[in-house]
């Protein structure tokens, strides 16, 4: 679990570090990429084993029998997240931007509204329009420095036309863990449009000391037979290239149809992806995972301490992920101007808030998924890029 150890990434074919060049014109070589949401720690010897098995055996068929993996997951979410379910509910997805687009599949059609709460993760957008659906966004409201919902606002905003609504649980990118009264508000609100409810909870492992995430379907159980639940192993044990994700579906009628999508698509598991799940999602990938987030809070208070010491710029209080989502609206700066400082003085390739929708356009999201000692050296980046601020 070391996970101060600098691992070089460069001519890895890593989205991450190797594209940093070519999307924000970062020099590769000094440049520092926190912007694709995987960490740089390797993941639990559990999941390295797991693969090391399958390259001694040789042979990479067709994965059949997946009662182990379908286990582990039930093991995980009871043990980690006190929510009991059926292993006949779970559907494997390529992860869950997959996940989310097989739904948007499966429950809208064309022309129909998909609501989000934003500024929010920016794929499912992108999913949602690309599948000439309407993004209908709610944005999310600031208050004491940290995001809530406004449903009453919400209901001024439908059309009529909405047919699901998606939420990022926890947020990404404001870090915020929704309680379980938020978590009821919306499920009333969804009654009230008649919305199928995709509750993304990919991050849901990576929650702060003294923060309690609730799974949705213990929040609002009233809500099965228009809830869809999302979650991956991808996120937690920095395995994204795996590409796989579960989409879990107790009620039987959306169990039903989703499996016509799923069949329609000709989607099969990837035998990596479900071996590598299978060997995380044990008592060793959950030691593993309490390590790694206390060592994400270090990250984030080292952070926020050095960010918000810079005049013009406040760093949301981050209560899940490790994804920093920072506002430079106190700068008095337009976006090109603070983004001109950030990659071309600091170096540092950060996502553009804008891509996340509404209410994203003063802030850049920073990844802290990597050791502290870069963590430190982009904080003094951003401070000598903004010094004449101080």
């Amino acid at each position: 679990m070391d996970f101060d150890n600098l691992i070089n990434r460069r001519g890895t074919h890593s989205q991450k570090w190797d594209m940093m060049t070519a999307r924000y014109d970062v020099p590769e070589d000094t440049g520092l990429p926190m912007w694709v949401a995987d960490m740089d720690f390797r993941p639990p010897e559990c999941v390295r084993e797991a693969l090391r098995e399958m390259c001694d055996h040789g042979v990479f068929g067709y994965f059949g029998d997946d009662r182990a993996y379908r286990e582990a997951i039930c093991w995980w979410m009871k043990e980690r997240h006190f929510w009991q379910l059926e292993p006949e509910a779970i559907f494997t997805a390529h992860g869950l931007v997959n996940g989310t687009a097989l739904c948007v599949q499966t429950w809208t059609q064309p022309g129909e509204g998909v609501v989000l709460f934003t500024p929010v993760y920016h794929a499912f957008a992108r999913v949602i329009r690309a599948a000439g659906r309407r993004v209908a966004e709610c944005p999310l409201v600031r208050e004491d420095g940290r995001y809530v919902m406004d449903f009453d606002a919400y209901d001024d905003l439908m059309q009529g036309d909405e047919r699901m609504v998606i939420l990022c649980s926890p947020h990404n990118p404001g870090g915020r863990v929704w309680d379980e009264e938020e978590l009821q508000a919306l499920a009333r609100f969804a009654e009230r449009h008649d919305l199928i409810v995709v509750s993304d909870e990919i991050h849901h492992d990576l929650v702060m000391p003294g923060q309690h995430h609730t799974v949705m379907a213990n929040a609002a159980p009233e809500i099965m037979d228009r809830l869809v639940m999302m979650t991956a192993t991808t996120k937690t044990f920095n395995i994204a290239g795996a590409h796989v994700g579960n989409v879990i579906l107790p009620d039987p009628e959306l169990h039903g149809q989703f499996a016509k999508t799923v069949a329609a698509l000709g989607i099969s598991p990837n035998s990596f992806g479900i071996h590598m799940a299978t060997a995380a999602y044990t008592p060793e990938g959950a030691a593993w995972v309490d390590a790694l987030v206390k060592y994400l809070d270090g990250n984030r208070k080292v952070f926020d301490e050095a960010v918000n010491a810079i005049p013009g710029l406040r760093s949301m209080p981050l209560e899940a992920t490790y994804l920093a989502w920072v506002d430079f609206e106190g700068t008095g700066m337009t976006a090109q101007e603070f983004i001109g400082r950030v990659e071309g003085r600091a170096q540092i390739a950060a996502n553009h808030g804008e891509t996340f929708g509404s209410g994203g356009e003063t802030f850049l999201r920073f990844n802290l998924g990597t050791p502290r000692a870069l963590v430190k050296e982009a904080a003094e980046r951003l401070q000598q890029a903004f010094d004449d601020l101080q």
